[in-house]
């Protein structure tokens, strides 16, 4: 483990990173614990990952935003996600007064030799006792490598920056991702132009409601990966994929006949397996996202299989306890981080317990 013995200055209980549903939560509970604490979050604003989203996602599509604790849920409505939910989330901020400090984007976290933790910023450091990480996987868009795919000369997007259905109209768009965002810009391009949908694996659809006993057994099977120390995986793959109202158009053009993964990307189309050609203009990668934990590699957090493995609670580091992980495999979704950030402070108040009884005890 990297350590230093550089940084001198106050001491805070807790430092939260990221400041989006998990860290929202994590504060609020760590406040009514009356847990000294910041919240450093990168953004300009308030918001987390939904200030970025593309505008055509209203609330209509999202699939629920829980309410934050000790708040009212927020409401279906044809209003734009983007714009929306930060409302709300700078509305909590204020009613809760939430020690949020904007813009920090933190470089890395190390371990002093005082057995106190450095959050780095730049030219900015906070020393504190523990960590509670919440950076999510916005920042981290993952795109799959194919041979070719630095010759393509058309339109090349992530669904990160997807700029709307506009940018697409009149263009042979192929979709690559086996996720519900997928599923959603197909929806909308396929109403504008020719479309083509490829995965990885067969899709899997899911049949009837996603009751609650799915949802756990879904979250369940997430909660085992990380606690094998193996990199988490998605929810929406337990669970399977469902076809909303708004998508059905789509599915009557043909939107969802899904073909296999393609061999090779060429300047203006892809290779299949089969040496066969395809000619697209632009292909749109629907391939999701990865955690968002450089910051934290000088901690060494990661097990012999690539994943950060936690405690039956899911926020606990087993590698280091002063650190608690929310947003991040089972609770990398709304319902999930709520709970999350209560369990993390819960995380936090019991390392600070044994802290001071330990150095009572010198």
């Amino acid at each position: 483990m990297e350590t230093d013995d550089t940084v001198a200055g106050p001491v805070l209980d807790a430092v939260v990173i990221g400041a989006g549903q998990a860290g929202l939560s994590a504060s609020y509970h760590l406040l009514r614990r009356g847990i000294d604490h910041v919240v450093l979050d990168a953004d300009h604003a308030p918001g987390g990952a939904w200030q970025h989203r593309w505008d055509s996602l209203s609330m209509h599509d999202v699939h629920g935003i829980a309410a934050l604790p000790d708040a009212p849920a927020l409401p279906e409505s044809g209003e734009r996600a983007n714009t929306a939910v930060p409302a709300y989330f700078a509305a909590y901020e204020r009613q809760h007064g939430l020690p949020v400090l904007r813009p920090v984007p933190v470089d890395r976290v190390t371990s002093q030799t005082d057995g106190l933790l450095a959050v780095h910023a730049g030219a900015r450091t906070w020393r504190t006792r523990t960590l509670v990480n919440a950076t999510g996987t916005w920042t981290q868009p993952f795109v799959p490598h194919y041979p070719g795919i630095e010759t393509f000369r058309g339109v090349q997007v992530h669904a990160r920056a997807y700029p709307g259905t506009e940018h697409f109209r009149g263009l042979r768009t192929l979709v690559v991702g086996g996720g519900a965002s997928a599923v959603q810009l197909l929806g909308e391009l396929a109403l504008v132009t020719d479309t083509l949908w490829v995965t990885r694996r067969p899709p899997v659809w899911r049949t009837g409601g996603l009751g609650p006993e799915d949802g756990r057994a879904a979250v369940a099977q997430v909660e085992d990966r990380v606690r094998r120390g193996l990199p988490p995986g998605s929810v929406v793959g337990v669970t399977g994929l469902v076809l909303r109202p708004q998508e059905l158009a789509a599915e009557r053009l043909g939107a969802y006949r899904r073909r296999p993964m393609f061999a090779a990307v060429e300047e203006d189309g892809v290779r299949w397996a089969d040496g066969s050609f395809e000619a697209v203009d632009a292909i749109v990668w629907a391939t999701g996202f990865r955690p968002a934990i450089s910051h934290l590699a000088p901690l060494h957090l990661r097990s012999e299989h690539g994943g950060i493995r936690l405690d039956e609670a899911g926020t606990t580091a087993l590698a280091d306890p002063r650190v608690q992980l929310v947003g991040y495999g089972p609770s990398a979704s709304t319902i999930g981080a709520n709970r999350a950030g209560r369990f993390a402070a819960r995380g936090v108040a019991r390392w600070l317990e044994r802290d001071r009884a330990v150095s009572t005890a010198r």
